[in-house]
């Protein structure tokens, strides 16, 4: 099954329009951001499947994970958001520890980003998949070093950030990094 994140400002917002049910993680717990949004065995109490996401996925059920990121909050429309998603980010900040610390899923890396100086999506997307374990071996090696290895999946079954995710998740830190830009120019 594919893996769907979904991003908001306010997901409790969005779910407030659509009939849904939260997704179980284990013990009967809520999973944090899954929803099933078809019938799914629930437990009428609590709203919760009765069946882990895991193995709810197994079995057919398809989990859609509404997260939400802080970063949209200053987005104004769409035209902002796609202005800011066009506009080539100042690509050095990132070797600022006070500004990278301020950024969306990168704040606390600051050497990993001062050691690489990540100049593209791509290059970002990959020291994302570097903070994670299953890819530490790759920091401080050359690039193109990087871009062979980044993407495969561990053998180990060591947690690892997949391309689609962290290209994504790189978006969304260049538009962060603009938003931060333009806050300081207003």
């Amino acid at each position: 099954m594919p893996d769907i994140d979904l991003d908001f400002f306010d997901r409790d917002k969005v779910l407030e329009n659509f009939k849904h049910h939260k997704a179980q993680i284990n013990n009967g717990k809520k999973h944090n951001t899954g929803v099933y949004f078809h019938k799914a065995p629930i437990n009428p109490f609590t709203n919760i499947c009765n069946i882990e996401y895991k193995e709810a996925d197994e079995r057919g059920y398809f989990k859609i994970d509404m997260l939400n990121v802080h970063i949209y909050e200053k987005v104004k429309n769409e035209e902002h958001l796609n202005k800011l998603l066009a506009k080539e980010p100042v690509w050095e900040l990132l070797t600022h520890k006070e500004f990278s610390d301020k950024l969306f899923h990168v704040a606390g890396h600051s050497t990993v980003l001062e050691q690489m100086k990540p100049q593209s999506i791509e290059h970002l997307a990959a020291v994302l998949a570097m903070i994670r374990p299953a890819k530490r071996y790759l920091i401080g090696k050359e690039w193109t070093t990087v871009m062979k290895n980044v993407w495969t999946k561990p053998e180990d079954g060591s947690y690892y950030f997949k391309k689609a995710h962290a290209v994504a998740y790189a978006h969304a830190i260049v538009v962060h990094m603009n938003l931060l830009i333009e806050e300081l120019y207003e």
